[in-house]
């Protein structure tokens, strides 16, 4: 079969989870938008629910009902982007629980869905999302009088502990929400390792809960094995693939797997990534291209069948140095073709 797979640890992830929980005294949610990172939401927020998740956080309207579907209807589910236009039947239907960024969206929210649940994203800093302390100082006395649900955060240096973004974020939002009497909520991964004066009430486990960084302590969660289509021996002054960028420099013999830039496998991998025969590396050689991907396998004592590019060897974040990026955008880029594989107690 020329088809990839990718296999995802559902237990990994649990466990993931329950680690995260316990370093505070605050609920810990669940992230799960963008299809819990590009790797099932369904599937995830389910271990995660049965995990004891009971507050789930995504980007869109449109990603919360479809969870709502899966999750039914205990758990909170709240959408960053909060009340947009158009998203009012969603918001009604599957029960979310916008986390309003604007005066506008606060507007709109109590014209289209008085007394339904909402919660307030303040700007700390970042400049991204958020009411600045201004508007919230306006609008605090009419929408802490409705009972938000949650006032909450974003942190944008908590991956780099010593960045004193952090405590002037953390000393905003203190200033901000002190004495709301509102449930709260700063930290994401990163800001959960920043220790327990960020955790607040409510804290947005990510990229950890999928094994990435900043939390070094974290389970692998996923395996991604390229099949080998062929092996081609290669003489000395050849060339392999687009542009001919590898040239071999000895008798050499060139795997070439089944996947490609199509399939999240971005093209910045060229000559920099590696694969692994078990433990044994395998160099990338050639370019990237849409569907193939080469890899030297010269020093391997038997052909494989298989090489994996995610693995205990390589987690997302060493593949994502050799390609000049994040964890994240590997993860949220792998592509459709994959046969994917639940696995684990929850499956």
């Amino acid at each position: 079969m020329a088809r990839a797979t990718l296999t995802i640890d559902l237990d990994a992830i649990a466990a993931n989870w329950r680690a995260l929980a316990a370093m505070g005294e605050a609920e810990a949610g669940a992230v799960v938008k963008a299809d819990a990172y590009g790797l099932g939401a369904a599937r995830v927020a389910a271990a995660l629910a049965a995990a004891g998740a009971r507050s789930f956080f995504v980007a869109l309207a449109e990603e919360g009902a479809e969870l709502r579907r899966t999750l039914g209807p205990s758990p909170d589910i709240f959408v960053f982007s909060g009340h947009m236009d158009g998203d009012s039947a969603a918001i009604r239907d599957a029960a979310l629980i916008p986390l309003l960024n604007a005066p506008e969206q606060a507007r709109r929210h109590r014209a289209a869905l008085p007394g339904h649940p909402f919660g307030v994203q303040l700007d700390t800093g970042m400049n991204r999302l958020g009411m600045e302390e201004a508007e919230w100082q306006a609008l605090a006395p009419t929408l802490l009088a409705e009972k938000p649900r949650l006032l909450m955060s974003h942190l944008a240096c908590a991956d780099e502990p010593d960045r004193p973004m952090n405590a002037a974020q953390l000393g905003a939002f203190r200033r901000m929400t002190d004495g709301a009497g509102v449930a709260r909520s700063l930290a994401a991964t990163g800001g959960i390792l920043l220790g327990r004066d960020y955790h607040f009430d409510l804290t947005r486990p990510g990229i950890g809960l999928y094994g990435g960084q900043p939390f070094a302590a974290a389970h692998p969660v996923v395996t991604l094995s390229l099949p080998v289509i062929q092996i081609r021996d290669v003489a000395p002054g050849e060339t392999v693939g687009y542009g001919n960028t590898w040239t071999a420099p000895r008798p050499s013999r060139v795997a070439t797997l089944a996947a490609g830039y199509a399939d999240g496998l971005i093209r910045a991998m060229t000559g920099r990534a590696r694969v692994f025969a078990g433990a044994t590396p395998c160099p990338l050689v050639g370019r990237v291209s849409m569907d193939m991907t080469g890899a030297d396998v010269t020093h391997l004592a038997e052909p494989p069948e298989a090489l994996d590019i995610l693995c205990p060897a390589q987690g997302v974040d060493t593949l994502a140095e050799a390609a000049g990026t994040i964890g994240y955008e590997i993860l949220t880029a792998l592509g459709p073709r994959y046969a994917r594989i639940h696995k684990g107690a929850t499956a």
